[in-house]
């Protein structure tokens, strides 16, 4: 018998991992809270979600071709609507996108079919040089015209919306001729993408920048959100002792963040609402409270 090729070993193995999965397919996330997966839960998730209704996965963490991380989200995903997020396109890069990490993003998203999928608003890479951080963008013409034909590349590629999340913000660039909110406007009118929004990440950037968070909610393109993100931050000083947040997501959502996202989820409706917790991963019960409250929260904007 001959060798199957690596492009039909490639072909089979998308089609035989679907067809395991296309009996529970989820299309879309439920307006429920949602929570970021990490493997220390998942027994605990399969014995008792409540009040937990859809998972995030990190894509980069499931690019292999197996072993036990696979076989968990083959069995979350029978249960789970799931959401792919993605933190090392670096959409907002100057270079193209690297093809070798999308085609390995194609095949995950092809398998799985995951009710969403979403990545950053920021840039990681430059030229063969990979930051492990998510770094922030001037918003002005030259940016926009690049990161709307990297998306459009994106969504062709995975013959499938995607999601881009607002950043955090430490600083603001001297060449930005338009505010986050317009540039992220566009950016949807241009390529069709949606959009995620990190209420933490606008409590971040309005400290860190002096600004309103209730401004920036007011001005955001609250149509086009897909997702709703919450999660911790680390609270420093800068050199003249002035508040900095940083975003870490290793510590319980703080009550300035909850108070904007009622503020947030009274403009925009109940939406899919995620508890991040990626850093100083605590045992389920805590997550599964923050969960809670986050329920908490939606069912006070649909009583």
């Amino acid at each position: 018998m001959r060798p199957l090729s690596g492009g039909l070993k490639a072909h089979l193995t998308i089609k035989n991992e679907s067809a395991m999965l296309d009996q529970t397919h989820f299309d879309t996330l439920p307006s429920r809270p949602g929570v970021g997966y990490k493997s220390q839960h998942y027994s605990d998730i399969m014995a008792n979600p409540a009040p937990v209704g859809w998972l995030e996965i990190h894509a980069e963490n499931y690019m292999g071709a197996g072993g036990r991380p696979i076989a968990q989200l083959k069995h979350l995903a029978e249960r789970f609507p799931i959401s792919v997020h993605g933190v090392g396109l670096s959409i907002g890069g100057e270079g193209s996108l690297d093809a070798d990490h999308l085609a390995r993003l194609k095949h995950l998203v092809g398998w799985l079919k995951p009710a969403s999928f979403s990545e950053h608003l920021a840039w990681s890479t430059h030229d063969s040089h990979f930051f492990n951080d998510l770094l922030p963008l001037p918003y002005a013409d030259a940016t926009l015209n690049r990161v709307a034909a990297h998306i459009s590349q994106v969504q062709d590629v995975l013959g499938r919306q995607m999601l881009l999340e607002n950043p955090s913000s430490y600083l603001a660039f001297a060449e930005s001729t338009m505010s986050e909110t317009d540039f992220l406007r566009e950016l949807v009118k241009r390529t069709g993408c949606g959009l995620l929004l990190d209420v933490n990440n606008v409590s971040i950037s309005a400290t860190n920048l002096q600004t309103s968070p209730q401004d920036y909610i007011d001005d955001f393109p609250l149509d086009a959100v897909g997702e709703i993100h919450l999660g911790g931050h680390d609270e420093e000083e800068d050199e003249t002792g002035a508040p900095l947040l940083i975003d870490s997501h290793g510590k319980p959502v703080v009550d300035p963040v909850w108070s904007l996202l009622d503020y947030t989820l009274s403009r925009s409706g109940p939406k899919p609402l995620l508890v991040e917790w990626d850093n100083d991963v605590p045992d389920w019960p805590v997550l599964a409270a923050e969960a809670t409250r986050a329920d908490g929260a939606l069912a006070a904007v649909t009583a």
